[in-house]
């Protein structure tokens, strides 16, 4: 399984790479960071493939936000999960995000347990 996550944040990059350093070591995992949406779209088109994947997105970004980002990436691989990540969710903007395609829609801090468990489902919500 790929994972993708793009946040502007380097302390959530640290964060997750820690959090998942088991399923990473041991092969179950293959991450890549992007820091921007753009970012995210670039290795779409290029290093990342769009098989095997789930995308875990933060929605406040400089530039396209995550919101954006998950519009984009429903309208050109729509298979792929967006998974989105926020510490500023309401429900205007969860409604907004599930409405645009997101296969879930998580609040900071992350429970990694939970978080783990939908992963392990290909990014979709049980």
């Amino acid at each position: 399984m790929n994972i993708l996550m793009v946040d502007d944040e380097p302390d959530a990059v640290m964060l997750f790479r820690q959090q998942f350093r088991r399923e990473i070591r041991q092969g179950e995992y293959q991450f890549a960071f992007a820091g921007s949406a753009d970012e995210a779209l670039a290795l779409l088109d290029g290093t990342v493939p769009p098989t095997d994947l789930v995308i875990l997105s933060d929605i406040n970004m400089p530039g396209r936000s995550g919101l954006e980002l998950l519009a984009e990436v429903h309208a050109r691989w729509p298979a792929i999960p967006v998974v989105m990540i926020t510490a500023y969710g309401d429900p205007e903007t969860e409604a907004r995000a599930l409405g645009l395609g997101a296969a879930a829609f998580l609040h900071k801090p992350v429970e990694f347990t939970a978080l783990k468990a939908l992963v392990r489902a290909g990014g979709r919500a049980g």
